[in-house]
């Protein structure tokens, strides 16, 4: 197909966490010659890795900039404020942030994209329901193709400074609600049989809303037998290609690990502020999808940090325990994982293009 000529697709980052949905995508257009550019909202994130990243100008809104760069294709997250105000020439896509159990998944759908990326048949006919004068596609969810494909089969615990002979554990909770603040600041010398591997969520670090899950993540990170991801770690897919279990708690991390066929234990000693407690727990489940409710048998759940290392256990011995439910709950959450997402998405972008 030789449309690359003068093509540009722009990956609107207004959060960094958006990136790993991006990446697959942008590796496949840019093997066939599109011109990618990555779009930051914030001024002093104007790189990762490799990557260049342009960023929108100080006093200069979202769409006056893309109006003025006029690429083919843009490519959001998350909502998009004044999307209706884009030249027609402009095409949108939605690649949703995360597969997890919140409702935004589904309401995000609100900001009307030429196109939404879906992740699986339950999804697509959910959304099509809720929204059935928009179109979405089944590409499924390329966030996982790198993993799916091998490309961090060469990583090993050494990499990040820890031991090859043991067991590792990925610990990846939510920013809210989140078990991190009833954890123990003894984490690490009660698993010190183990390597730990803790990528927060990108707010538990930036945000001050949540210093005290930051200063018990630095306290942690003291310990021999701790890896602790920085924000400029965004990518969550190389610590679930090495991890052997995954802790977390309603995040989409959860769902991803499971997609991989690998054994998660699931926190349900949430720290929630008051305004979601007592009288107001209304408000905790309407942040939660029923997906949270529906899908929960996907893993092995722990009601208290006493039962954690126990759970964590039962799972490293007996790690296919759960397999036959996740694959289940795998195909309506994202679809078969074939490691093929990311190719349906850029032919997608490219058939459906302006250029000649």
């Amino acid at each position: 197909m030789s449309r690359s000529d003068n093509l540009v697709i722009c990956f609107d980052v207004q959060e960094q966490y958006y990136i790993p949905q991006y990446l697959s995508i942008a590796q496949q257009l840019s093997l066939r010659g599109i011109q990618v550019i990555y779009v930051s909202h914030d001024s002093e994130f104007n790189s990762f890795g490799s990557e260049k990243v342009m960023c929108i100008p100080e006093g200069e809104n979202q769409v006056d900039f893309y109006n003025r760069l006029s690429p083919d294709w843009i490519i959001i997250g998350n909502t998009f404020q004044g999307i209706e105000k884009l030249d027609n020439s402009i095409k949108t896509a939605l690649v949703s942030h995360g597969i997890g159990p919140k409702a935004c998944y589904y309401t995000v759908s609100d900001t009307p994209t030429t196109v939404r990326f879906v992740e699986g048949p339950y999804r697509l006919k959910r959304l099509k329901e809720m929204y059935p004068n928009q179109k979405f596609i089944d590409t499924r969810y390329a966030k996982l193709d790198a993993a799916v494909n091998g490309e961090y089969s060469g990583l090993k615990p050494s990499d990040y400074g820890l031991d090859d002979n043991k067991k590792t554990v990925l610990y990846a909770p939510a920013f809210f609600p989140s078990s991190i603040e009833n954890f123990s600041s003894q984490f690490p010398e009660d698993f010190s049989e183990y390597n730990i591997l803790l990528k927060p969520h990108f707010f538990s670090l930036s945000s001050p809303k949540y210093k005290k899950q930051k200063e018990m993540l630095e306290n942690w990170a003291l310990s021999p037998n701790v890896y602790f991801a920085k924000k400029e770690d965004v990518n969550l897919v190389p610590f679930m290609a090495i991890a052997d279990v995954l802790i977390s708690d309603a995040s989409s991390a959860l769902f991803e690990f499971a997609a991989l066929d690998k054994p998660v234990v699931w926190c349900d000693f949430y720290y929630l502020r008051w305004s979601y407690r007592g009288p107001f727990k209304f408000r905790f489940r309407g942040r939660m999808d029923k997906d949270l409710y529906e899908y929960s048998d996907i893993a092995k759940h722990v009601g208290s940090y006493q039962d954690l290392k126990s759970a964590v256990e039962s799972q490293l011995d007996n790690p296919m325990e759960y397999s036959e439910i996740r694959k289940r709950y795998t195909l309506n959450l994202s679809g078969v994982v074939d490691g093929k997402a990311s190719q349906r998405i850029a032919d997608y972008l490219l058939q459906n293009c302006s250029a000649p």
